[in-house]
């Protein structure tokens, strides 16, 4: 998709063209790492996708043929065999590195298969289904082993025990037993009954000899795999959804101090949690983080790279060291609806987005890092960035704003915080001249303006101090309903208010006295923008317009129609010549403001674009929408302007050359040439210069057949036109002539456009046959005349004598 914005100011067109896009990758369900810690694989959707953990970016998505669900996969121990399986009941085995599938075959439960687990050979491997039902598999040999039957109701969990001699499969059901299976005799041999609820992960020690089992009842149980006894009940008071038994050595930054048997434990309190197994003590607890939906679903470790991966509830991966839970990378797996995004740093290098979550995510453009930033407790729904581009500001529905700082190192912290809204805080701006205040709107219909202190500025601020609390100067009741967006002018001196009451306000800053109204939409405004050049103001209204209004006289200048739905954010681009709009519609728009034109409709997005920012130079633009999509444009128009530019001068020396072959009567390479530059005329010039030949026939056989086939399916394009001419058709008739004599009707139907083609000529031809049958008969009645006007031979004068 291309977006093309003609300059008013240099006449030039910008093309943004996308650069990037950042998708969903993960939407809940499993995540794994392989041995090595160098790849990450995850569900999302119907396809299990694999990332660059040193990058982040997406390597490879793998779709099953059946374009179903994923409900689950594994990956084999020595990291080569991938297995997925699906909704439409089928499991597919994948050699994940280059992407194919080496083997697919059905899966026999009745039911979607809930768990995979391969044995450490990594040649056997354990199907659980929704239907009770456990099979294994041997995927070398590629046939069936086993079919253990007992489980009540959904198996979601199996597990082969480390030692592949013994040739036990645990598996565990919605019944909260976990049950233990001799492959060799093909039974189950103990039922372990200890948890209450539903058994979310099952642990084995590195000898084999000990297992540890969790669960939602708030217990974890380490089990004597010798006897199947229960040894030790340790209670952890939050539902666990996931256990690891760590290496039995000391790990000091753990509070772990002997080479006892510990675990971690992973949960709904969102915090990962280290406990001695001997004692039931818990040795070491992560900080706790204050924003909601951080609640861990997942947890492995990857133990040869010394690697934990964690999963909180809103779709987030966390990768740490294991023996020390250093954080080291995060992932942004699902953004949900995102609802506002700006540029950051003073190149525009990183961006910020903020979806519907309290969390913020930043991200570097170039190496895809993500940065995921904690301390808001309610949805962020809106974003502004400062002019040099280290601090930007964010409000939410906790009535809070923050105020954040980025280092030279791209390490993103809170400095400052500040409440006073008695309602959720829908928008927010910041000063345009220097960082010295930011303005905020809220449900309460009241503006705040927030100076920011001098000890924020300061250089030598410690980076790791407490965030300043920063209070509000000025407040003014401004609407008498919501207040949607609010915007600083250029100097700083002027403030311009959108609300849900159909109005827009101008306001003299900083006392916030009222200058004037803006009336004139019918619905509510969701956004007002300054032009940088002029004394303007955008407004963007849910009624589908875009109005432009005088800042003097505040009249409506120009309104601009085009959107089909609500108009959410409008942009001034091109030095304030252009404006760029998004809707709820999904779609952008660039606008021309002189000739009241829009220039261009891009359908980007499947849903409504909340989020709109141009980068400083308008070499970027940045959108964001409720489909999780985050689209970088880039301004590709040099490369355009070059591409145009090598398109002309081939176009030009093409013509020369057809020219010089016309006037040496080269036909063949002529007629070739015509239909590449898609000049139909000379094209027929050429088909008549040909029939003009003694031997015309044979050479327009020869020259049509030798022609490649999209010259021959542009052809056949062009005869379409002729025959619609009486003075044509003749030519037209003969290229068909040639085509469906020589051409198997095969060939002829593998065509493009054939059908339509043929429907066209259907009608003109049998016109064209009607005519000249009417012509031959009335030179067949004229023939009959000649002959029937002839005069009898004159009798024979007798020679005189």
């Amino acid at each position: 998709e291309i977006l093309v914005v003609w300059g008013l100011c240099d006449r030039r067109a910008l093309v943004y063209a996308v650069e990037r896009k950042i998708e969903p990758f993960y939407k809940g369900g499993k995540a794994q790492l392989d041995q090595t810690g160098q790849f990450l694989f995850c569900v999302c959707g119907t396809k299990v996708n694999i990332l660059d953990v040193a990058s982040g970016s997406l390597l490879r998505s793998l779709e099953q043929e059946d374009q179903e669900d994923i409900t689950t996969f594994d990956l084999s121990p020595d990291d080569e065999v991938l297995v997925t399986a699906s909704r439409a009941l089928l499991l597919a085995q994948w050699n994940w590195r280059n992407g194919s599938v080496t083997r697919l075959w059905k899966a026999i439960h009745t039911a979607p298969v809930a768990a995979l687990a391969f044995d450490p050979t990594s040649t056997l491997l354990a199907t659980g289904g929704c239907d009770g039902g456990i099979r294994v598999w041997d995927i070398v040999r590629h046939y069936g082993t086993h079919h253990l039957r007992g489980s009540t109701g959904v198996v979601h969990l199996v597990a082969f025990h480390p030692d592949p001699a013994r040739l036990l499969l645990f598996s565990s059901a919605t019944d909260g037993a976990i049950r233990v299976w001799s492959l060799q005799d093909r039974s189950c041999l103990n039922v372990l009954t200890a948890h209450y609820s539903a058994v979310t992960s099952l642990s084995f020690s590195a000898d084999g000899s000990t297992m540890l089992s969790s669960g939602r009842d708030k217990i974890c149980m380490v089990w004597d795999l010798q006897s199947f006894q229960a040894t030790r009940t340790v209670t952890v008071f939050e539902s666990v959804e996931a256990a690891v038994l760590l290496p039995e050595e000391p790990a000091p930054a753990l509070g772990v101090k002997n080479s006892g048997l510990h675990f971690l434990t992973a949960g709904d309190q969102g915090v990962l949690r280290v406990w001695e197994a001997a004692s039931g003590q818990c040795v070491y607890t992560q900080p706790q983080l204050p924003c909601p939906g951080q609640e861990l679903t997942h947890c492995t470790l990857a133990r040869t790279a010394d690697l934990l991966l964690s999963v909180t509830a809103d779709h987030n991966l966390l990768l740490y060291e294991a023996h020390s839970l250093q954080l080291q990378k995060q992932f942004a797996g699902y953004s949900e609806e995102v609802l506002d995004v700006r540029f950051l740093g003073p190149e525009d290098s990183y961006i910020v987005v903020a979806s519907n979550s309290p969390c913020l995510k930043v991200f570097e453009l170039q190496t895809s890092t993500c940065q995921i930033l904690h301390g808001h407790t309610d949805i962020v729904l809106a974003l502004d960035v400062f002019r040099k581009g280290w601090l930007f500001a964010s409000c939410a529905k906790d009535q809070s704003i923050r105020i954040w700082r980025m280092s030279r190192a791209g390490q993103v912290t809170c400095v400052a915080q500040g409440s006073g809204h008695t309602h959720s805080v829908g928008t927010i701006c910041c000063s345009r001249l220097k960082e010295s205040f930011l303005v905020t709107g809220s449900q309460d219909c009241t503006v705040k303006l927030w100076p920011l202190p001098e000890t924020l500025l300061s250089k030598n601020k410690a980076v790791d101090t407490e965030p300043i609390v920063v209070q509000a100067q000025t407040t003014q009741r401004c609407h008498d309903k919501d207040i949607n967006s609010v915007a600083v002018s250029p100097n700083d001196k002027l403030l311009a208010t959108g609300s849900q009451d159909r109005t827009a306000k101008l306001w003299a800053l900083p006392q916030c006295q009222l200058l004037g109204v803006f009336s004139g939409h019918r619905r509510g405004l969701w956004n007002v923008q300054f032009s940088p050049m002029d004394q303007v103001l955008a407004t963007a209204s849910a009624d589908g317009t875009i109005k432009l209004w005088s800042l003097q006289d505040f009249s409506c200048l120009k309104t601009f129609e085009g959107h089909d739905a609500s108009v959410l954010k409008v942009a001034f681009v091109s030095r304030g010549s252009q404006l760029l709009s998004s809707g709820s519609d999904g779609l952008l728009k660039l606008w021309t403001i002189k000739s009241n034109e829009c220039v261009r409709t891009l359908d980007a997005h499947e849903d409504k674009v909340w989020g709109l920012h141009c980068s400083r130079l308008d070499n970027y633009a940045l959108t964001g929408g409720s489909d999780s999509r985050v689209i970088l444009w880039k301004d590709v128009t040099e490369a355009e302007l070059a591409e145009e530019q090598a398109k002309r001068e081939e176009q030009v020396v093409k013509q020369q050359e057809l020219n010089n072959l016309l006037h040496e009567k080269r036909y063949l390479r002529a007629l070739g040439l015509a239909i590449s530059l898609d000049h139909p005329h000379t094209v027929l010039t050429i088909i008549q210069a040909i029939r003009r030949d003694p031997e015309a026939s044979e050479k327009l056989e020869d020259t049509v057949l030798r022609l490649r086939r999209d010259q021959k399916e542009a052809l056949l394009r062009f005869c379409v036109t002729w025959n619609t001419n009486s003075r044509h058709c003749h030519e037209a008739q003969a290229v068909l002539g040639v085509l469906l004599r020589h051409e198997a009707p095969e060939e002829l139907l593998a065509y493009e456009g054939v059908r339509a083609a043929v429907e066209a000529l259907l009608p003109y031809t049998e016109r064209h046959f009607q005519r000249l049958s009417r012509t031959l008969q009335a030179a067949t009645f004229l023939d009959f005349l000649w002959h029937n006007m002839k005069l009898s031979p004159l009798p024979a004068i007798p020679p005189t004598l």
